[in-house]
């Protein structure tokens, strides 16, 4: 009899963990992790404004004629805000990524809005365009997260594939990582917090990268500009259109 009620509150824990943070989960709201098309690659990257590594990247995909999506911390791009700006007339969109990227899964109601709203603020302010794109940090929601994204204009986005870039291992550990998307054929593998090749037919794969790291301005990322340089141009001959995430839906 005492065993019972522990496994429901186990129960209860996991089902829970699960909606909270797992890309694919929706009881929490709707998010997006998909493209419409098996051929659309969407690049996503959080934690920036990063003065050391965006306008690298910023200059590698007008190399390949690239089009991705920057999920900003509020806090760097008051620290940033021409780079801010530089982001958008290159053509490429702007996400809220919240204000000081907390965990939102431990923030309640009006800490969660006032994040969202401060880094939409501080991103108007430097680009003049009000994002439309919300991604939480680490990924976590809670029940209010979503639909207080959708009372400030914003649909959420997670993601297809999470190589992992933010861990300190080589450029060559991260382009293996990056091998399912090439692997798959279609490039789909379904929604996973690590790297599957488990394709869909219909659909294309969203990526979580990073250019910036939370904890600190000018941050590491030069394994990510690397194993883009090795990718892109390989998933371009594989028939991949680079996609943003207002043109993923």
């Amino acid at each position: 009899m005492i065993g019972v009620p522990s496994a429901i509150v186990a129960g209860i824990a996991g089902v829970a963990a699960y909606v909270a943070v797992h890309p694919r989960a929706q009881l929490f709201g709707p998010t997006v992790c998909r493209t419409r098309s098996a051929k659309q690659l969407a690049l996503t990257f959080d934690d920036g404004p990063n003065p050391a590594i965006t306008p690298q990247l910023l200059d590698l995909f007008a190399k390949h004629n690239v089009k991705a999506t920057f999920f900003l911390v509020g806090k760097f791009v008051r620290e940033c805000p021409e780079l801010t700006k530089e982001i958008g007339a290159r053509g490429h969109v702007i996400g809220n990524h919240t204000d000081t990227h907390p965990n939102l899964f431990f923030c309640g109601p009006d800490e969660t809005k006032e994040q969202l709203v401060r880094c939409q603020e501080a991103i108007h302010r430097a680009s003049w365009a009000a994002p439309r794109w919300f991604r939480p940090p680490f990924g976590f929601r809670s029940p209010w997260t979503i639909e207080t994204a959708q009372r400030h204009g914003m649909r959420t986005a997670m993601w297809t594939l999470l190589p992992g870039d933010w861990r300190a291992k080589p450029a060559e550990w991260l382009i293996e990582r990056m091998k399912p998307i090439a692997a798959s054929g279609t490039g789909t593998p379904a929604c996973a917090p690590e790297p599957r090749a488990n394709a869909s037919a219909t659909t294309g794969p969203v990526i979580c990268l990073h250019d910036g790291d939370y904890t600190h301005q000018n941050g590491d990322r030069q394994r990510t500009l690397e194993a883009l340089a090795y990718w892109l141009p390989r998933w371009r001959d594989l028939g991949f259109e680079f996609v943003t995430m207002d043109q993923a839906l």
